[in-house]
């Protein structure tokens, strides 16, 4: 799945008070903000919580329509030690009586007036009368206790009394959403934590300053509010770039961050601690991958535990995985027994130059020496090391030695970058050319893979690799140098993987 995953919400209807009017000109503030906001909005859309106190429940229903009748009491501000019972809350809804066998009836026909918040009951015991069901209504579509005239027609088909009754509802900590709970928590006017990345039943997220003395209670939250998710970590480093870890934090839940995760019909396995996964790029492995036609040869020189590899291997492409991270390396071996690819796939744990420099070298020099055009498949080399694969780009200056073998063979590489340029193309263009020495207008395509941060962009370039600067031309005097024994798949052992 970037994967980015927004708050969750849970809600459930707890104990209530009941009282009763007749529905007349009393005025019901149109406050119910909370069904008006959806969970698909960013969480800086959602209605600031504001102090107001209320002694009772008729002081709440005369004032001013204020959306923080729906936000948790004030009193939680300023909370760094999660304490749950402090959330409880009275507000007024409107109900209806109605004979419980047309209830179904009613609900199907007035589906867009009841109360549709998730978790919360939209039907109730009457405690007046045992044959009769409340069948609590939306708010926001019952502003003033009156309801308009189509909802009036539908009761009168179906014999029920129009008249709107008050019932003292109790919220409590699970009727709110979390986005709801931090921002009546945090420092008024302080941003609240937007998403996070779900990377199995891992939560991770990179916190603010002003939100790190509330760390702990943001974790638990968000476990109490996202089934599945039990560990929350906190990222409390940059990315090292040598092996493409990060230092982290267990915010709340279990310090397990061995996980499993799901990307494009995929599994695979990983420890989070060690390795990196970014969900966010399950798009661009995606659109890699639809390149590749069964029989192509893949070399992914920055493997990580799999996620190109993997998929090309089982669309029957010719796979060469290399990292650097011993770590991912042992993953990726595997991932490729978990996935059933591991005699499709030759691993290597080198680094990046030299993989380049050694197994790449001797297997593009075989495929484009086949004799006939027909048997040359097609070669893809990507380069996902955004913090500096561009400049590993010189390694095919005079790769190879020889005359080119036409235009049609010449491996086209993938190559990832940041940027935090103006013009983002631009700039990972002219920085490629720099490395390879040689121009690639009209023969290279960019595209944006995501936006990282504020004016930095991850880009991907994609281009063959011209033959002038791909070959070198034979000289009599040069001597080969010896080939060195690589480190492959074969050094390696299940049982290595897992310890």
């Amino acid at each position: 799945m970037r994967t980015l995953w927004r708050f969750g919400c849970s809600a459930r209807l707890l104990k209530t008070n009941h009282s009763r009017t007749a529905a007349s000109n009393t005025s019901f503030p149109a406050v119910w903000m909370l069904l008006a906001q959806h969970s698909g909005r960013i969480p800086g859309l959602f209605v600031a919580a504001q102090k107001a106190n209320f002694c009772t429940m008729r002081e709440t229903v005369e004032e001013n329509g204020s959306p923080e009748l729906y936000s948790p009491h004030p009193k939680v501000r300023g909370m760094t030690l999660l304490n749950r019972e402090a959330f409880k809350k009275t507000v007024v809804v409107p109900v209806l009586k109605v004979k419980k066998e047309i209830v179904h009836a009613l609900l199907k026909a007035l589906k867009h007036t009841v109360l549709q918040r998730p978790g919360l009951k939209r039907v109730i015991e009457d405690p007046e009368d045992e044959g009769s069901k409340l069948v609590i209504l939306d708010p926001h579509q019952v502003p003033e206790f009156s309801l308009g005239q189509a909802e009036q027609e539908v009761l009168k088909q179906l014999n029920i009394p129009p008249e709107v009754s008050r019932y003292n509802l109790e919220l409590t900590y699970e009727n709110f959403k979390s986005e709801e709970i931090l921002r009546a928590v945090l420092p008024e006017g302080q941003d609240v934590t937007s998403g996070f990345s779900r990377v199995g039943h891992i939560a991770h997220f990179n916190l603010r300053d002003h939100q790190l003395p509330y760390k702990h209670l943001i974790g638990q939250v968000i476990i109490d509010k996202n089934p599945g998710i039990t560990c929350v970590v906190n990222k409390t480093s940059i990315i090292d770039s040598t092996y493409r870890n990060f230092e982290m934090e267990v915010l709340a839940g279990e310090s397990n961050l061995v996980t499993k995760v799901k990307e494009n019909n995929i599994s695979y396995e990983l420890d989070f601690a060690k390795v990196y996964w970014n969900p966010r790029l399950s798009t661009e492995h995606g659109r890699i991958i639809e390149l590749l036609k069964p029989g192509d040869v893949l070399f992914d020189v920055f493997a990580g535990i799999g996620p190109f590899a993997i998929p090309a291997a089982k669309k029957k492409c010719v796979v060469f995985a290399n990292d650097l991270n011993p770590e991912s390396y042992k993953w990726l071996l595997h991932n490729c027994k978990l996935n059933k690819v591991d005699n499709k796939i030759k691993a290597f744990n080198l680094d990046g130059r030299d993989f380049l420099l050694g197994p790449v070298r001797e297997e593009l020099s075989k495929v484009l020496a086949l004799e006939k055009e027909a048997q040359k498949p097609a070669v893809h080399i990507v380069m996902n090391l955004p913090a500096s694969a561009l400049e590993f780009l010189d390694v095919f200056r005079h790769l190879l030695v020889g005359e080119p073998y036409g235009a049609a063979v010449l491996p086209t590489v993938h190559c990832y970058g940041f940027s935090k340029h103006e013009n983002p193309a631009k700039d990972i263009q002219e920085r490629a050319e720099a490395s390879l020495g040689a121009s690639l207008d009209g023969r290279c395509a960019t595209y944006l893979v995501r936006n990282v941060a504020p004016n930095k962009e991850m880009l991907c370039i994609s281009f063959q690799v011209p033959a002038d600067v791909l070959y070198k031309r034979p000289c009599p005097a040069e001597e080969k140098p010896a080939s060195k024994r690589l480190c492959t798949s074969k050094d390696f052992t299940e049982e290595n993987v897992v310890s």
